[in-house]
């Protein structure tokens, strides 16, 4: 027998190194995943917000002009807007982006956005300074 080691225990550190590297492996993969789902998701977030100011900016030109301008938003983003109203002053619309290939097996992520004045559409102009 020899010093310090136990029958059978040859090989074991290998084993353990292997389990740990493939355990490294999964936890990068997963935190990979997730990272690329919160990209996607903010993307499209960012795009929905930007296409609502984009439309309700241009709401006193109509629904047709202002959800052209939408559109443009969201094509320069890189996402589909697949809805686009104007319901009074307020613009309100919904985008859709595909997922990386990463993300192959899910579903587009989706995101809505409404704009328009705070109080409800009365446009007032601001206080007059002298």
């Amino acid at each position: 027998m020899r010093h310090g080691r136990r029958a059978g225990d040859a090989g074991v550190a290998t084993v353990w190194a292997v389990g740990l590297i493939a355990a490294l492996c999964a936890a990068t993969g997963l935190l990979l995943w997730f990272g690329a789902a919160t990209e996607v998701r903010h993307r499209a977030v960012n795009a929905a917000d930007l296409s609502a100011l984009a439309a309700a900016a241009h709401a006193p030109m109509g629904t047709d002009y202002a959800c052209g301008r939408a559109r443009w938003v969201a094509e320069r983003m890189r996402v589909d807007l697949t809805y686009c109203a104007l319901h009074g002053w307020d613009a309100v619309v919904e985008v859709a982006i595909r997922p990386p290939a990463i993300l192959s097996d899910t579903r587009p992520a989706l995101a809505r956005a409404r704009a328009g004045p705070a109080d409800g559409g009365a446009w007032a102009p601001g206080p007059e300074t002298s």
